[in-house]
Parts: C-alpha cells; sequence; structure tokens
C-alpha cells in the first residue's frame, strides 16, 4: 500500500500533560474503507490521541497524515472531512430530532440542508421519531441521532469514542450493522470500544497502555502476539482456585467468565505443571482451549508496571 491508501497515516505521536506523556510515540496507519478498533485501559491515550487524529489537539512531538492532509499544517481540513461522536451525548435535548439535526446543517453551513437531513433520517432509520424530543430518547435513538449528525457532511473518516456506553445489546448489534455498511461504502471507521464483541467485528485492532502501542492487527494476529497456551475449568469454588493458581509463576493471567475459569501462560509445558495437581482433583472438567482476545487483554494489563 502507498501512503494514499491510507486514511489515518501518523508517526511518532505524542502529547505531553504535566510533564508526563499521555500519548507516547504512536504510530498508526488506518487503510481506507476499514473499521479498527481501538481498545485500551481508561487512561490509556485513547480519546487523546482521537483528537490529534481529528485535528482538535496539536501533538507535542510526532507528523503524519489524515485523509491525505498534514496533521499540523491541514488540521481545519481535517475537520471538515472527518465526523467524530463523542462518548457523551451533546445534542439539544429540548429539541426535537429534526430540529437538531436541521441546527448542526445550519451551523455548519451545509449546502443542500432540508436534503441532507430528510437523507440522514431515512438513513438512520429516524423518520417515524423526527418530532420527538432528544431528551426522551432512549440511548439506542440518541445514538443513532448522533451518529446521523456526525454523517451530516458526508465525512471520509468516522472517528467514535466509546459509542456504545450504555446503550443494550440489541441497539449495540444495530449500530454496528450500520457502521458496516457505511465502511462497505468506502467510510473509514476508528472505533474506542472496552466491548470484546465489538472488536472482534472490527477488520483490525489497536491496543494501547499507558499511551504506548502494545498490540495491532487482525484479532488472530493481537491474539498471537500474546503468545499464550489457554486451559479452562469447570466447577466449584473457581475463585478460591483462581486464588490458587495466580500464585504459581507459570500462570499469567487467571480470570472468571461466567462458570469458566480461564488460565493462560506463555510457557506450555510450564504451565501444564502449573495446573496438574489441580486436574487431579475430582470435582473439576479441564480442557485446553483456544486462548481469546479477552484473555490476551487481560495478559496484556497484567504486564503493565504497577503505578504508584
Amino acid at each position: 500500500m502507498t501512503g494514499a491508501d491510507y486514511a489515518i497515516d501518523v508517526r511518532n505521536l505524542t502529547k505531553i500533560y504535566g510533564g508526563k506523556p499521555v500519548v507516547d510515540h504512536i504510530t498508526l496507519r488506518v487503510p481506507r474503507g476499514k473499521i479498527y478498533g481501538f481498545l485500551g485501559p481508561n487512561g490509556s491515550g485513547k480519546t487523546t490521541t482521537i483528537r490529534m487524529i481529528c485535528g482538535l489537539l496539536t501533538p507535542d512531538a510526532g507528523e503524519g497524515t489524515c485523509l491525505g492532509f498534514d496533521l499540523r499544517k491541514q488540521s481545519g481540513k481535517i475537520k471538515r472531512r472527518v465526523g467524530y461522536m463523542t462518548q457523551k451525548f451533546s445534542y439539544w435535548e429540548d429539541l426535537t430530532i429534526e430540529e437538531n439535526l436541521a441546527f448542526v446543517a445550519e451551523m455548519f453551513g451545509l449546502d443542500r440542508p432540508q436534503e441532507r437531513v430528510k437523507s440522514a433520517l431515512h438513513n438512520m432509520g429516524l423518520q417515524d421519531r423526527a418530532g420527538q424530543l432528544a431528551g426522551a430518547l432512549s440511548g439506542g435513538w440518541k445514538q443513532r441521532l448522533a451518529l446521523a449528525a456526525c454523517l451530516l457532511h458526508e465525512p471520509d473518516l468516522l472517528l467514535l469514542d466509546e459509542p456504545t456506553a450504555g446503550v443494550d445489546p440489541k441497539a449495540r448489534r444495530d449500530f454496528w450493522d450500520q457502521i458496516h455498511e457505511l465502511a462497505d461504502k468506502g467510510l473509514t471507521v476508528l472505533v474506542s470500544t472496552h466491548y470484546m464483541d465489538e472488536a472482534e467485528r472490527c477488520h483490525a485492532v489497536i491496543y494501547i497502555a499507558s499511551g504506548k502501542l502494545v498490540a495491532e492487527g487482525s484479532v488472530s494476529d493481537v491474539i498471537a502476539q500474546a503468545g499464550l497456551t489457554t486451559w479452562t475449568v469447570r466447577g466449584e469454588h473457581l475463585a478460591v482456585l483462581m486464588d490458587e493458581l495466580q500464585k504459581h509463576p507459570a500462570v499469567t493471567t487467571a480470570a472468571i467468565f461466567g462458570e469458566t475459569l480461564h488460565v493462560s501462560g506463555s510457557d506450555p509445558e510450564a504451565l501444564k505443571v502449573a495446573i496438574a495437581p489441580f486436574r487431579a482433583k475430582p470435582g473439576y472438567a479441564w480442557a485446553e482451549a483456544a486462548t481469546s482476545l479477552e484473555d490476551a487483554f487481560i495478559h496484556f494489563m497484567a504486564r503493565l508496571p504497577k503505578e504508584g
């Protein structure tokens, strides 16, 4: 791929607050027309990175382009071609859906405002609720309104900052179906999320922590980068078993998922030795399993240096 094939192409992006790097030499390349998941714990630097990419913040160091425009010299042009959906609903609750969209179109001086609003209502399935006050909407419908407003100016890149936080599973699934439809039409999407099922719907994922890039690639690539072997166990008192296993140096992570405990380690043979005494105990059902994306991320987080 050439540079023109990437919607986002940034190198060593850095932002410092209070003498501490919040984003620390991040290098990202996101191809046009793809959906990339942007993951990491709270405070990892995701939102700051997104704001630098879309021209809202100036990097303290680093360089690159967004949609072919220089981050430092052409931030105004970037803003006009990017749709940015913030984590917090930021539209006017005492206006109707249609009034909100019309006001956004007027505020940004868009041509064909009535046509754009009508199209947005139709594309987001909002026609029947056009006259409803935004403040009376559920989280899922507020999300649709916010996405419709982000798309009014027909952007080439969509930046979504935890867009489905607090939204029910059905609304989340509908939202992702819409995102894939948009990507099929050529829109590039960078979405930050804490949900592993959403990350697995992306073409690739980027994981950062403490402002640094930890892993990137397809879901299978990122799982492979963790280098883990994983066993699952079902039975009684899994919390007690987890505490015991976490004491063994061969166990990198142990975490309960519902009625199953996932136990992972970097050395397959050492892990077998670690779990052998517990496999011999009655009442447990053990099985070697494929490492999940969540197993990989728990592993990455466990390797982070402790603050304080």
